[in-house]
């Protein structure tokens, strides 16, 4: 990867993470006036919401990064791809187990455990649907680390919105993230002139 392609890839992922966040924040003031971010009330500002999406889309990048470290040494490691899909797929299964139970036992438990399957679900299906496009992309071989980056990548990268235990922080956090992650992943390969996987 070029210099050039990078300021090209970290620009455009900037632009995707403030218009995400901008878009959410007006989606939330419009439920709400004073949106609770962070535990403090906060008023609609674009600027504070620009800047928001901004910090996120960084922190996307940084995300992104060192999966692809991680993963280069990692297959380095592990030369058998089934057995490196299968550890993904365990990664996969124990974050989607972690989102439900670590937030509901942190919890004080009085809005049922059923109100904490929503965000798994959401990140399960943004995952599904970034994969399937990904192979449509590229081929079959990028569906694993596609899904592994998308979930369990992001459900990393997200945990400051998840420790605070609100649901507009969350929800402010989590579409800029998925719509950060989701416009990496699919033009990597566009980026770098490949079809291989990720």
């Amino acid at each position: 990867m070029t210099l050039r392609k990078w300021f090209y890839l970290f620009w455009t992922t900037l632009l995707v993470g403030a218009g995400a966040a901008v878009i959410t924040g007006l989606i939330l003031q419009l439920g709400d006036q004073e949106i609770q971010l962070g535990g403090k009330e906060i008023g609609f500002s674009a600027a504070t919401m620009l800047l928001g999406g901004a910090t996120i889309s960084v922190l996307s990048q940084m995300g992104f990064f060192a999966y692809l470290i991680f993963r280069y040494i990692a297959m380095g490691m592990i030369r058998n791809k089934w057995t490196w899909n299968m550890l993904q797929g365990l990664v996969i299964l124990i974050v989607m187990f972690d989102l439900i139970y670590l937030r509901y036992s942190g919890s004080s438990g009085e809005e049922g455990w059923a109100v904490y399957l929503i965000l798994p679900i959401f990140v399960l299906v943004a995952g599904v649907a970034v994969a399937w496009w990904k192979v449509r992309l590229t081929n079959a071989g990028s569906w694993m680390p596609t899904l592994f980056f998308m979930i369990a990548v992001t459900a990393i990268e997200a945990v400051p919105s998840l420790r605070l235990n609100n649901a507009p922080s969350t929800v402010f956090m989590m579409v800029p993230l998925m719509a950060c992650n989701a416009w990496q992943i699919l033009i990597l390969s566009k980026v770098v002139n490949t079809n291989k996987e990720p």
